[in-house]
């Protein structure tokens, strides 16, 4: 068996024969974070993947997010080192649904979670992540009615911090529904000194609990700033691997080891080896539905 030692040293050599960047989510395992040029969450991997002048992209998250630096970097080759790394959420809506949406709803914008399929994109006015869906939902005038695709969850966070009504759908993320209120109960009893951040993909009863309300991003930052010691982290459990990396001397207890992401966690050193070594999987979309997803993914940038 060839030891992580030897397979990094050969991805290291790939990447620069390849001219590749590898961005990685951060809920990916945490030697996979580790080799990564840049990790964080979607708003800044597609910033990350706009700016690079990289000629390959190995995308080490779930398809969504491969598709979207596919959609900014058409010039580029974009890989995902296992093709079977979906996300259920993103699979909730189809374009014909949405269509019908819009149809009940004459006039009303449609802002797409980025946790969304490229054909969803290009049936969307703007995109939104879970870092700016607040700032995103109030650029668009009140007197415009907002329909918020897929996560009805965020979507929910966003219409309360907003004041707003708006229409939602209602797909959701079954790794933050497994987080449940007597989980956050249970581990602040066992930790009444740490701070709760939790993730709006969670259920509303759970983000109510929250000390603060994050993206992964955010509660990276957060605890970096934060004079606080100790964390009760709710999201995915990968996120954990930065935060313990970052911050050695503070500590941070996962809300539930549950909220494992089983697609997220498809990836591997051996498949980004593979990877660069035979440039599969490549992710590509048709130019129609770029270009139309493209506008809603830019207009997002824009405001960020």
């Amino acid at each position: 068996m060839i030891s992580n030692e030897n397979i990094i040293k050969r991805i290291n050599k790939l990447k620069t024969e390849r001219n590749a960047v590898i961005l990685a989510h951060n809920y990916q395992i945490g030697e996979i974070q580790d080799i990564a040029d840049y990790t964080g969450d979607s708003l800044g991997l597609s910033i990350e993947a706009s700016k690079t002048d990289a000629d390959v992209i190995v995308f080490c998250g779930v398809h969504f997010m491969a598709e979207t630096a596919s959609i900014i970097c058409p010039d580029k080759v974009v890989l995902i080192p296992d093709d079977n790394a979906g996300c259920p959420m993103a699979n909730m809506i189809k374009p014909r649904q949405l269509r019908e949406l819009k149809n009940q709803h004459p006039g009303a914008k449609v802002v797409s979670y980025v946790n969304t399929t490229a054909a969803i994109k290009a049936e969307s006015d703007i995109c939104c992540t879970s870092a700016n869906a607040v700032k995103i939902v109030n650029s668009i005038p009140e007197d415009v009615p907002v329909i918020f695709v897929p996560d009805k969850s965020l979507g929910s966070y966003v219409a309360n911090q907003c004041g707003r009504d708006m229409i939602l759908w209602g797909g959701y993320c079954p790794t933050h529904h497994r987080i449940l209120a007597k989980d956050i109960l249970q581990t602040k009893e066992e930790h009444p000194d740490a701070v709760v951040m939790v993730h709006p993909e969670c259920t509303t009863d759970v983000v109510e609990m929250a000390d603060q309300v994050l993206s992964t991003a955010g509660m990276r930052r957060y605890a970096r700033e934060s004079s606080n010691e100790e964390f009760i982290v709710g999201t995915e459990i990968g996120l954990l691997h930065s935060l313990n990396k970052e911050n050695p001397d503070k500590k941070f207890y996962p809300a539930s080891v549950l909220a494992d992401c089983p697609n997220m966690k498809l990836n591997s050193l051996e498949k980004v080896l593979w990877s660069l070594e035979d440039m599969v999987y490549q992710v590509k979309v048709d130019e129609d539905i770029r270009v139309k997803a493209f506008n809603s993914i830019e207009k997002m940038l824009e405001l960020s």
